[in-house]
């Protein structure tokens, strides 16, 4: 949630969790200035991470585009033309192809659909291939909002792209199956046993994985249902899930958004431009990690039941003390009346009564960087709400995703920190988990995976 990890790292209902987005986690959904409906009309919002003062990006104020750019060496995408002339939230345009993938970098949309696939028996590496290679080509057509070139079944037809971005990343099976197994990155390990964990095998891990996120739900749901008819034979839907986020022009003030519990979500995300932003976020070339991965990232999935009814009977100076922040505007506890979400966090600050202003166990404290080492990863959180549970109590969360270059210096310590010492654990339950390599992006005319595969 809030600090240094933002919504996610930590266990269960009794392990931490950084859902407030403080430190290191943040939703990279504050939107775009420039229109109305926050995206700027006629051009691809991963242009935007290349034209100075275009807007907010993964959170950051206007300038962070262009710093951005100065960060990330390489070509870069070029800007697309929206196909409606007049604009528009459906015009948006993210492009498929280049230096890293889309659905990382770019403006967090208004909804997401994950799903994870296990490849069928004997597909191999040549099968792999053919796979990723269809999907990149049609994924490449639906993100500039044309009709896929196969499977087309109409259902979002008569939309723009709506910022359409489709995400690959693999799994730690994928590498034996397709005879790859010389070729698994060093940091694709299972995730280490966290107290107090709750999760499904059943809706975690998996081969392949797919992050589809756009501005409109059916642009997303057939995206997916494509990719799954394409994969009919070669890999077979594991698990799915939906995500929804603030809708760009919900609201006048773009500003850091807010998760089921109220609180926002995100205020302390890495962002681009900052010193040493790559290099937490994206693998570089030699070291320890493959070749084939420079210019890819590492992707921890989380799905964190939040359990609203026990959260929604605190009053709200309890939550603040939970969270270490104002539920009203996200500034730390003990900052000025007027200081907002990106005031410094204090954490030597004192109460009146002598007390640290932020409680020794609270969200913000103990998921610090400064507490973890420097240990840090870009979130991008989705809210979910799936209806109720057996009980009668929200079956509703936050679907945990984080970007990052290495999950054993990113994810796992901030996790074990949450999980020993972070009062906010006691109203999350983590219900799945998957870990992914995501390579770089397809160059045109290539396809996503080319540099593991030819």
């Amino acid at each position: 949630m809030d600090t240094s990890t933002g919504t996610g790292p930590t266990g269960t209902a009794q392990a931490g969790t950084a859902i407030a987005g403080d430190a290191n986690a943040g939703d990279a959904n504050a939107g775009d200035a420039g229109t109305g409906n926050g995206r700027p009309a006629g051009f691809t919002r991963r242009a935007l991470l290349g034209t100075a003062g275009a807007g907010l990006v993964v959170g950051a104020g206007a300038g962070a585009a262009a710093a951005l750019a100065a960060d990330r060496p390489g070509p870069q995408r070029p800007p697309a033309q929206a196909q409606d002339p007049a604009g528009g939230l459906g015009a948006a345009r993210v492009e498929f192809h280049g230096e890293h993938q889309g659905g990382i970098l770019d403006p967090q949309q208004a909804r997401v659909q994950l799903a994870a696939f296990d490849l069928a028996g004997g597909v191999g590496r040549d099968g792999l291939r053919s796979l990723l290679r269809r999907w990149s080509r049609t994924a490449a057509r639906m993100a500039a909002g044309e009709p896929a070139d196969e499977f087309e079944n109409q259902v979002a037809l008569d939309a723009g792209p709506c910022a359409l971005t489709v995400t690959f990343g693999f799994g730690a099976g994928l590498f034996d199956k397709a005879g790859l197994a010389d070729r698994r990155p060093a940091g694709l390990e299972p995730l280490p046993a966290f107290p107090a964990d709750a999760l499904d095998p059943a809706r975690g891990d998996g081969d392949l994985f797919v992050q589809i996120g756009a501005d409109d739900a059916l642009v997303a749901v057939h995206a997916l249902r494509v990719l799954q008819r394409q994969a009919a034979g070669t890999a077979a839907l594991r698990w799915q899930m939906s995500g929804f986020s603030r809708t760009p022009g919900a609201t006048a003030r773009p500003m850091t958004g807010r998760n089921l519990m109220g609180q926002i979500d995100g205020t302390n995300n890495p962002r681009p431009g900052e010193d040493g932003f790559a290099a937490k976020v994206f693998v570089a070339g030699g070291g320890e990690q493959p070749a084939w991965l420079a210019g890819g990232s590492f992707l921890v999935f989380r799905r964190i039941r939040m359990l609203l009814d026990n959260w929604e009977a605190l009053p709200v100076d309890r939550q603040e003390r939970v969270i270490g922040r104002r539920k009203s505007d996200g500034a730390p506890l003990g900052a000025p009346d007027d200081a907002g979400e990106r005031a410094p966090v204090d954490l030597a600050a004192q109460g009146a009564d002598g007390a640290l202003a932020i409680p020794s166990d609270a969200h913000i404290r103990v998921a610090a960087p400064a507490a973890n080492g420097g240990a840090a990863m870009l979130r991008r959180g989705f809210s979910y709400h799936d209806g109720l549970l057996a009980d009668g109590s929200p079956d509703a969360g936050l679907l945990f995703l984080a970007f990052q270059a290495d999950p054993r210096t990113g994810f796992t310590p901030v996790q074990r920190k949450l999980a020993r010492g972070d009062g906010l654990s006691r109203f999350l339950r983590h219900e799945a988990s998957g870990v992914y390599a995501v390579p770089p992006g397809a160059p045109r005319g290539g396809y996503v995976g080319q540099t593991l595969l030819d």
